[in-house]
Protein backbone atom coordinates (compact mmCIF):
# COMPACT_ATOMS: atom_id res chain seq x y z
CA UNK A 1 0.00 0.00 0.00
CA UNK A 2 2.86 2.23 0.68
CA UNK A 3 4.79 1.79 -2.37
CA UNK A 4 1.00 2.31 -4.43
CA UNK A 5 0.65 5.45 -2.61
CA UNK A 6 4.11 6.72 -2.91
CA UNK A 7 4.06 5.98 -6.65
CA UNK A 8 0.81 7.94 -7.36
CA UNK A 9 2.20 10.11 -5.80
CA UNK A 10 5.24 11.39 -8.20
CA UNK A 11 7.82 9.64 -5.43
CA UNK A 12 11.23 8.49 -6.63
CA UNK A 13 11.63 4.69 -5.63
CA UNK A 14 15.11 2.82 -6.55
CA UNK A 15 13.12 -0.36 -6.45
CA UNK A 16 15.96 -1.66 -8.82
CA UNK A 17 18.19 -1.78 -5.96
CA UNK A 18 16.38 -4.84 -4.22
CA UNK A 19 17.06 -8.12 -4.92
CA UNK A 20 15.45 -9.46 -7.62
CA UNK A 21 13.35 -11.80 -5.85
CA UNK A 22 12.09 -9.11 -3.67
CA UNK A 23 11.24 -7.29 -6.73
CA UNK A 24 8.63 -10.12 -7.99
CA UNK A 25 7.26 -10.67 -4.24
CA UNK A 26 6.94 -6.73 -4.20
CA UNK A 27 5.26 -7.19 -8.01
CA UNK A 28 3.25 -9.86 -6.95
CA UNK A 29 1.86 -7.78 -3.88
CA UNK A 30 0.70 -4.68 -6.24
CA UNK A 31 -1.13 -6.68 -8.41
CA UNK A 32 -3.33 -8.78 -5.80
CA UNK A 33 -4.11 -5.03 -4.08
CA UNK A 34 -8.30 -4.52 -4.93
CA UNK A 35 -9.64 -1.11 -3.62
CA UNK A 36 -8.38 0.44 -0.47
CA UNK A 37 -10.37 2.89 1.81
CA UNK A 38 -9.43 6.13 3.53
CA UNK A 39 -9.11 4.36 6.71
CA UNK A 40 -7.20 1.82 6.26
CA UNK A 41 -4.90 3.59 3.94
CA UNK A 42 -4.37 6.00 6.44
CA UNK A 43 -3.91 3.78 8.84
CA UNK A 44 -1.20 1.54 7.35
CA UNK A 45 0.31 5.12 6.22
CA UNK A 46 0.16 6.40 9.94
CA UNK A 47 2.14 2.86 11.07
CA UNK A 48 4.34 3.05 8.07
CA UNK A 49 5.81 6.50 9.51
CA UNK A 50 5.53 5.53 12.67
CA UNK A 51 8.18 2.81 12.20
CA UNK A 52 10.38 5.08 10.13
CA UNK A 53 10.72 7.59 13.18
CA UNK A 54 11.41 5.49 15.43
CA UNK A 55 14.83 4.48 13.41
CA UNK A 56 17.90 6.28 14.49
CA UNK A 57 20.65 4.38 12.33
CA UNK A 58 20.56 2.61 8.74
CA UNK A 59 22.80 0.07 8.06
CA UNK A 60 24.39 -0.64 4.40
CA UNK A 61 21.57 -3.11 3.79
CA UNK A 62 24.38 -5.67 2.03
CA UNK A 63 27.79 -7.40 1.80
CA UNK A 64 28.86 -4.69 -1.18
CA UNK A 65 27.04 -1.83 0.41
CA UNK A 66 29.24 -2.38 3.64
CA UNK A 67 32.42 -2.91 1.54
CA UNK A 68 31.92 0.56 -0.38
CA UNK A 69 31.57 2.13 2.90
CA UNK A 70 34.13 0.18 3.96
CA UNK A 71 36.73 1.16 1.02
CA UNK A 72 40.08 1.92 1.65
CA UNK A 73 39.46 1.03 5.25
CA UNK A 74 39.70 -3.29 5.54
CA UNK A 75 42.74 -5.11 3.19
CA UNK A 76 41.90 -6.40 -0.46
CA UNK A 77 42.44 -9.61 0.80
CA UNK A 78 39.08 -9.21 3.16
CA UNK A 79 37.31 -7.60 0.79
CA UNK A 80 38.46 -10.43 -2.36
CA UNK A 81 37.04 -12.82 0.16
CA UNK A 82 33.78 -11.46 1.43
CA UNK A 83 32.54 -10.42 -2.19
CA UNK A 84 33.49 -14.23 -3.11
CA UNK A 85 31.37 -15.13 -0.30
CA UNK A 86 28.57 -12.95 -1.59
CA UNK A 87 28.43 -14.29 -4.56
CA UNK A 88 28.17 -18.04 -3.52
CA UNK A 89 24.85 -16.59 -1.26
CA UNK A 90 21.44 -17.96 -2.82
CA UNK A 91 19.40 -14.70 -3.65
CA UNK A 92 22.36 -12.79 -4.84
CA UNK A 93 22.50 -10.75 -8.26
CA UNK A 94 25.97 -10.98 -9.17
CA UNK A 95 25.23 -9.21 -12.72
CA UNK A 96 24.45 -5.88 -10.47
CA UNK A 97 27.98 -6.09 -9.42
CA UNK A 98 29.18 -6.49 -13.14
CA UNK A 99 27.00 -3.88 -14.40
CA UNK A 100 28.22 -1.61 -11.91
CA UNK A 101 31.56 -1.47 -13.74
CA UNK A 102 32.29 1.48 -15.81
CA UNK A 103 32.52 0.67 -19.71
CA UNK A 104 36.17 1.08 -19.51
CA UNK A 105 36.14 -1.86 -17.10
CA UNK A 106 33.69 -3.47 -19.25
CA UNK A 107 35.23 -3.66 -22.51
CA UNK A 108 38.14 -6.09 -21.45
CA UNK A 109 35.80 -8.54 -20.32
CA UNK A 110 34.29 -8.27 -24.10
CA UNK A 111 37.86 -9.24 -25.42
CA UNK A 112 38.63 -11.98 -23.05
CA UNK A 113 35.06 -13.76 -23.25
CA UNK A 114 33.50 -15.05 -26.26
CA UNK A 115 30.96 -13.34 -28.61
CA UNK A 116 28.18 -14.86 -27.19
CA UNK A 117 28.77 -14.34 -23.58
CA UNK A 118 29.30 -10.47 -24.49
CA UNK A 119 26.11 -10.45 -26.43
CA UNK A 120 24.18 -11.44 -22.95
CA UNK A 121 26.44 -9.06 -21.37
CA UNK A 122 25.35 -6.18 -23.61
CA UNK A 123 21.64 -7.61 -23.46
CA UNK A 124 21.70 -6.62 -19.41
CA UNK A 125 22.67 -3.51 -19.69
CA UNK A 126 20.83 0.01 -20.18
CA UNK A 127 20.06 0.50 -23.85
CA UNK A 128 22.63 3.82 -23.81
CA UNK A 129 25.35 1.84 -22.19
CA UNK A 130 25.31 -0.82 -24.69
CA UNK A 131 25.16 1.65 -27.18
CA UNK A 132 28.32 3.40 -26.00
CA UNK A 133 30.48 0.21 -25.19
CA UNK A 134 29.89 -1.41 -28.58
CA UNK A 135 30.90 1.74 -30.35
CA UNK A 136 34.24 1.54 -28.07
CA UNK A 137 35.04 -1.80 -29.70
CA UNK A 138 36.67 -2.58 -32.91
CA UNK A 139 33.93 -3.09 -35.74
CA UNK A 140 34.73 -6.89 -36.64
CA UNK A 141 34.32 -7.33 -33.13
CA UNK A 142 31.18 -5.28 -32.62
CA UNK A 143 29.96 -7.36 -35.29
CA UNK A 144 30.52 -10.92 -34.32
CA UNK A 145 28.85 -9.68 -30.61
CA UNK A 146 25.90 -8.06 -32.58
CA UNK A 147 24.96 -10.91 -34.50
CA UNK A 148 25.87 -13.47 -31.15
CA UNK A 149 22.53 -11.84 -29.92
CA UNK A 150 20.35 -14.09 -32.33
CA UNK A 151 22.30 -17.31 -30.32
CA UNK A 152 21.18 -15.83 -26.90
CA UNK A 153 17.23 -16.65 -27.06
CA UNK A 154 17.36 -20.07 -25.53
CA UNK A 155 19.17 -19.13 -22.06
CA UNK A 156 17.92 -19.92 -19.42
CA UNK A 157 17.93 -17.58 -15.77
CA UNK A 158 19.52 -20.50 -14.63
CA UNK A 159 22.51 -19.99 -17.18
CA UNK A 160 22.13 -16.49 -16.90
CA UNK A 161 22.37 -16.32 -12.94
CA UNK A 162 25.69 -18.70 -13.30
CA UNK A 163 27.18 -16.43 -15.99
CA UNK A 164 26.71 -13.37 -13.78
CA UNK A 165 27.93 -15.17 -10.96
CA UNK A 166 31.19 -16.26 -13.09
CA UNK A 167 31.91 -12.85 -14.37
CA UNK A 168 31.56 -11.35 -11.38
CA UNK A 169 34.11 -13.67 -9.87
CA UNK A 170 36.60 -13.08 -12.49
CA UNK A 171 36.38 -9.53 -13.09
CA UNK A 172 34.65 -8.09 -10.23
CA UNK A 173 36.78 -9.12 -7.06
CA UNK A 174 40.58 -7.81 -6.09
CA UNK A 175 43.28 -9.33 -7.42
CA UNK A 176 46.08 -10.05 -5.18
CA UNK A 177 49.09 -10.83 -6.75
CA UNK A 178 51.54 -13.39 -4.91
CA UNK A 179 54.42 -10.90 -5.51
CA UNK A 180 54.63 -7.13 -5.03
CA UNK A 181 56.65 -6.44 -8.07
CA UNK A 182 55.86 -6.83 -11.56
CA UNK A 183 57.50 -9.60 -13.70
CA UNK A 184 59.96 -7.64 -15.37
CA UNK A 185 61.11 -5.90 -12.27
CA UNK A 186 61.51 -9.26 -10.71
CA UNK A 187 63.43 -10.51 -13.23
CA UNK A 188 65.50 -7.31 -14.26
CA UNK A 189 66.45 -7.42 -10.17
CA UNK A 190 67.57 -10.80 -10.93
CA UNK A 191 70.02 -10.01 -14.13
CA UNK A 192 71.11 -6.60 -11.96
CA UNK A 193 72.86 -8.93 -9.61
CA UNK A 194 73.69 -11.54 -12.44
CA UNK A 195 77.48 -11.17 -14.51
CA UNK A 196 77.50 -9.35 -18.06
CA UNK A 197 78.00 -12.24 -19.64
CA UNK A 198 74.90 -13.71 -18.38
CA UNK A 199 72.53 -10.43 -18.17
CA UNK A 200 73.37 -9.86 -21.64
CA UNK A 201 72.87 -12.86 -22.85
CA UNK A 202 69.28 -13.58 -21.10
CA UNK A 203 68.40 -10.15 -22.43
CA UNK A 204 69.05 -10.71 -26.19
CA UNK A 205 67.09 -14.17 -25.93
CA UNK A 206 63.59 -12.05 -23.76
CA UNK A 207 64.00 -9.58 -26.65
CA UNK A 208 63.92 -11.55 -29.32
CA UNK A 209 61.50 -14.10 -27.96
CA UNK A 210 59.12 -11.48 -26.30
CA UNK A 211 59.86 -7.76 -27.34
CA UNK A 212 57.29 -6.28 -25.35
CA UNK A 213 58.20 -8.26 -22.23
CA UNK A 214 62.30 -7.57 -23.18
CA UNK A 215 62.17 -4.13 -22.84
CA UNK A 216 60.29 -4.13 -19.86
CA UNK A 217 63.64 -6.15 -18.57
CA UNK A 218 65.40 -3.45 -20.05
CA UNK A 219 64.45 -0.45 -18.64
CA UNK A 220 64.29 -2.33 -15.39
CA UNK A 221 67.67 -3.64 -15.25
CA UNK A 222 69.74 -1.11 -13.65
CA UNK A 223 73.90 -1.56 -14.13
CA UNK A 224 77.19 0.45 -13.59
CA UNK A 225 76.90 1.73 -17.12
CA UNK A 226 73.19 3.01 -16.52
CA UNK A 227 74.51 5.12 -13.72
CA UNK A 228 75.22 8.42 -15.59
CA UNK A 229 71.40 8.11 -17.26
CA UNK A 230 69.61 6.76 -14.11
CA UNK A 231 71.78 9.12 -11.36
CA UNK A 232 70.99 12.70 -10.78
CA UNK A 233 74.42 14.69 -10.19
CA UNK A 234 73.79 15.75 -6.99
CA UNK A 235 72.74 12.31 -5.88
CA UNK A 236 76.18 10.94 -6.49
CA UNK A 237 77.88 11.53 -2.98
CA UNK A 238 74.69 9.91 -1.62
CA UNK A 239 74.97 6.86 -3.74
CA UNK A 240 78.44 6.06 -2.62
CA UNK A 241 77.95 7.04 1.12
CA UNK A 242 77.52 3.60 2.26
CA UNK A 243 80.16 1.78 -0.49
CA UNK A 244 83.20 0.72 1.26
CA UNK A 245 86.19 2.22 -0.51
CA UNK A 246 87.58 -0.39 -1.50
CA UNK A 247 84.66 -1.58 -3.68
CA UNK A 248 84.45 2.10 -5.07
CA UNK A 249 88.62 1.79 -6.31
CA UNK A 250 87.82 -1.76 -7.72
CA UNK A 251 84.65 -0.76 -9.48
CA UNK A 252 85.93 2.81 -10.74
CA UNK A 253 89.17 1.12 -11.46
CA UNK A 254 87.70 -2.00 -13.62
CA UNK A 255 85.46 0.30 -15.50
CA UNK A 256 88.42 2.72 -16.63
CA UNK A 257 90.02 -0.35 -17.96
CA UNK A 258 87.67 -1.62 -19.57
CA UNK A 259 86.71 1.32 -21.04
CA UNK A 260 83.38 2.29 -23.13
CA UNK A 261 80.48 3.11 -21.45
CA UNK A 262 81.83 1.51 -18.30
CA UNK A 263 84.69 4.20 -18.12
CA UNK A 264 81.93 6.82 -19.30
CA UNK A 265 80.01 6.04 -15.42
CA UNK A 266 83.67 5.62 -13.64
CA UNK A 267 83.96 9.27 -15.30
CA UNK A 268 80.77 10.41 -13.98
CA UNK A 269 81.15 9.63 -10.46
CA UNK A 270 84.68 11.05 -10.18
CA UNK A 271 83.79 14.28 -11.35
CA UNK A 272 80.56 14.82 -9.21
CA UNK A 273 82.41 13.66 -6.02
CA UNK A 274 84.33 16.09 -4.14
CA UNK A 275 88.22 16.50 -5.29
CA UNK A 276 89.51 15.25 -2.94
CA UNK A 277 87.60 12.24 -2.63
CA UNK A 278 88.64 11.94 -6.26
CA UNK A 279 91.76 12.58 -6.36
CA UNK A 280 92.52 10.15 -3.44
CA UNK A 281 90.28 7.06 -5.44
CA UNK A 282 92.89 8.22 -8.69
CA UNK A 283 95.56 7.35 -6.40
CA UNK A 284 94.64 4.23 -5.22
CA UNK A 285 93.16 2.81 -8.43
CA UNK A 286 96.70 3.95 -10.26
CA UNK A 287 98.11 1.93 -7.16
CA UNK A 288 95.72 -1.03 -7.61
CA UNK A 289 96.86 -2.58 -11.35
CA UNK A 290 94.95 -4.80 -13.36
CA UNK A 291 92.02 -5.81 -12.06
CA UNK A 292 90.20 -9.13 -12.40
CA UNK A 293 86.67 -9.00 -13.96
CA UNK A 294 85.14 -11.42 -11.73
CA UNK A 295 86.35 -8.76 -8.81
CA UNK A 296 85.35 -5.59 -10.86
CA UNK A 297 81.75 -7.13 -11.86
CA UNK A 298 81.59 -7.77 -7.78
CA UNK A 299 82.78 -3.89 -6.56
CA UNK A 300 80.01 -3.14 -9.45
CA UNK A 301 77.35 -4.83 -8.29
CA UNK A 302 77.78 -3.73 -4.45
CA UNK A 303 77.96 -0.34 -5.81
CA UNK A 304 74.58 -0.58 -7.61
CA UNK A 305 73.17 -2.01 -4.35
CA UNK A 306 73.73 0.39 -2.87
CA UNK A 307 72.38 2.98 -4.89
CA UNK A 308 69.12 0.70 -5.55
CA UNK A 309 68.90 0.68 -1.43
CA UNK A 310 68.97 4.53 -1.42
CA UNK A 311 66.59 4.60 -3.98
CA UNK A 312 64.50 2.18 -2.07
CA UNK A 313 64.39 4.07 1.25
CA UNK A 314 63.87 7.47 -0.42
CA UNK A 315 67.48 8.84 0.10
CA UNK A 316 67.36 9.71 -3.71
CA UNK A 317 64.94 9.21 -6.53
CA UNK A 318 66.45 7.68 -9.52
CA UNK A 319 65.68 9.01 -13.40
CA UNK A 320 63.02 6.60 -15.27
CA UNK A 321 63.97 5.80 -18.15
CA UNK A 322 61.50 7.52 -21.12
CA UNK A 323 58.86 5.41 -21.89
CA UNK A 324 59.12 6.58 -25.59
CA UNK A 325 62.91 5.50 -25.73
CA UNK A 326 63.89 3.21 -28.20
Amino acid sequence: MVVQFLLRNDGDLPLSDLPEATQARLTRELGALSIIDKKTLNQVIEEFSSELSSIALTAPGSVEAALQSLEGRISPGTVAKLREEAAARAGHDPWKTVLELENEDILPITEAESPEISAILLSKMTTAKAAELLGMMPGARARRIAFSMSRTTKVTPQALGRIGASLAKNYCGVSISAFPDTPESRIGAILNSSSASTRDGILEGLLAEDPTFGEGVRKAIFTFADIPARLAVPDVPKAIREVDQADLVTAIGFAKQEGGDLEAAATFILENMSSRMADNLREEIGERGKIKQSDGETAQTALVTAIRAAASDGTLTLIVPDEDED
